[in-house]
């Protein structure tokens, strides 16, 4: 497998900003994008993160995400180069692939809230 690189600086600015369209942004604590879904219910979150982890396992490009009931939350990066790579953006196009009627949470700054508190 050959070595993965970090974006350049002109690969980030050509690469990121149609991301940034369909709701990734960049993560403040690291040299990462993120996303947040939000669906309807639990199952159909279920149901997106188990495409997802098909198209990762294939791609052999994992993320750290993190699932509380109806809410998917996903941070890219590569750990073998220490930051954002090819790898990453591959995979958030491809994730962005998926078929979902989620509602994409844009700001990112207050926690992300689920719909297990609400009645």
């Amino acid at each position: 497998m050959a070595k993965v690189e970090l974006l350049s600086l002109d690969e980030r600015q050509a690469l990121l900003p149609p991301l940034e369209e369909t709701g990734w942004r960049a993560d403040p604590e690291a040299d990462a994008i993120r996303k947040v879904w939000k669906f309807r219910n639990f199952s159909q979150a279920w149901g997106f993160m188990s495409r997802a982890a098909l198209i990762s396992e294939k791609m052999n490009h994992h993320p750290d995400w993190r699932n509380v009931f109806n809410v998917v939350d996903v941070t890219l990066s590569t750990h073998s180069c220490g930051g954002m790579s090819i790898l990453d953006v591959e995979l958030a196009r491809a994730l962005d692939a998926l078929p979902s009627e989620a509602v994409i949470e844009q700001d990112h700054s207050q926690p992300i809230a689920c719909l297990c508190g609400q009645a």
